[in-house]
């Protein structure tokens, strides 16, 4: 039975505690962490544990193997490293932190402690693009050509005046694309490999009293050729869907609000048909997709994941390294976006 501490306690710790009570056979809430006590509170006597403040109390306290990190995106790695050096292993809330220098002191940290790390990137988990990315890895769409990822959502000004850290370079890191978009951005990356090139545009438009975007367009060069839109707002009212298109020369597919919406292929030993500019007799397929909301059972399949690897029976799927890759691509619109100029990039590689 592993034992975790939650290190924060807001929405996103919230789902945490009840994902973790959904695994109450293999892992226990033995503590939860947040600087508001009746936050802390509150969590702890819905999903198990003792409350505390500080992070180095429940250290010190409790028999702890993992710390998960559920604060502002720019307190992940001053936290995550904490954890590592006090040997634990550790579970971080997207992105792992607002820069790829951050990024990379955690992925020291992990290095020197021989601890798991990994990000929550749960729609890597979604039915739908376990069987989109199967399908790339085994060249049923072909050479893949291009693929689109369109975050179009709606965040009411209250949203971003709920906490003074929303909205601040310092603390989220970013709006509507580090925010919101990762997750996507995450998609488009596993699905068209190691990013290279960024050139983009950005803008604030609908939010008041926020320094970071509300809308971003970009164009992403990968190493195969291959190239990427971005397209990410927290200002199309009402707010729609997120939504990926992955195309090849053997096929394409479309990802909605986590469901596989699109999906055709051209049958091995079958040469894809010639048919006219826009037409499209492709069947929608129904897959049995994960919930929309914010907790799904694929952030449980995460978890399981992360469990197994630490029993040494599974490989883990999302690492550091995974997620420093969608970090780089989004801090790369924003500076492409800053000078006026493409921004080259490094795919990932450590």
């Amino acid at each position: 039975m592993r034992k975790a501490a939650v290190v924060g306690a807001g929405v996103i710790g919230k789902h945490h505690g009840k994902v973790i009570s959904q695994l109450a056979d293999r892992i226990e809430l033995v503590a939860v962490v947040d600087v508001i006590p009746e936050e802390a509170a509150e969590l702890a006597a819905k999903h198990g544990g003792r409350a505390f403040q500080e992070l180095g109390q429940a250290i010190d306290t409790e028999d702890i193997d993992v710390v998960v990190v559920c604060t502002p995106t720019g307190k992940h790695g001053e936290l995550a490293i904490e954890a590592l050096e006090a040997g634990k292993h550790v579970i971080v809330e997207k992105p792992a932190e607002v820069t790829v220098a951050r990024t990379d002191e955690i992925i020291a940290a992990q290095q020197k402690a021989g601890k798991l790390v990994t990000v929550i990137s749960q729609h890597r988990f979604d039915p739908s693009t376990e069987q989109v990315l199967g399908a790339i890895a085994r060249g049923e769409l072909g050479r893949i050509t291009s693929g689109i990822a369109s975050i179009d959502w709606w965040r009411g000004q209250s949203y971003y005046d709920s906490g003074d850290w929303r909205g601040t370079w310092a603390l989220d890191g970013g709006g509507a694309l580090m925010n919101q978009g990762v997750h996507t951005v995450d998609l488009l990356v596993a699905a068209l490999g190691n990013p290279v090139e960024v050139f983009a545009y950005t803008g604030t438009l609908a939010h008041q009293r926020i320094e970071v975007e509300d809308v971003a367009a970009a164009v992403v060069r990968f190493e195969s050729g291959a190239l990427g839109m971005l397209h990410a707002t927290t200002a199309a009212y009402p707010g729609l869907s997120a939504r990926l298109q992955v195309h090849g020369d053997r096929g394409s597919a479309v990802i909605d609000n986590d469901q596989l919406v699109f999906f055709q292929v051209t049958a091995e030993g079958e040469n894809p048909q010639e048919r006219l500019m826009g037409t499209n007799t492709a069947r929608e397929v129904p897959t049995a997709g994960s919930d929309p909301g914010m907790l799904s059972d694929a952030h449980r399949s995460q978890y399981e994941n992360f469990l197994a690897a630490l029993d040494g029976t599974e490989e883990l799927r999302v690492d550091l390294v995974t997620n420093r890759r969608s970090i780089g691509v989004i801090t790369g619109v924003y500076e492409s976006a800053r000078t006026g100029k493409p921004v080259a990039l490094d795919g990932g590689r450590q």
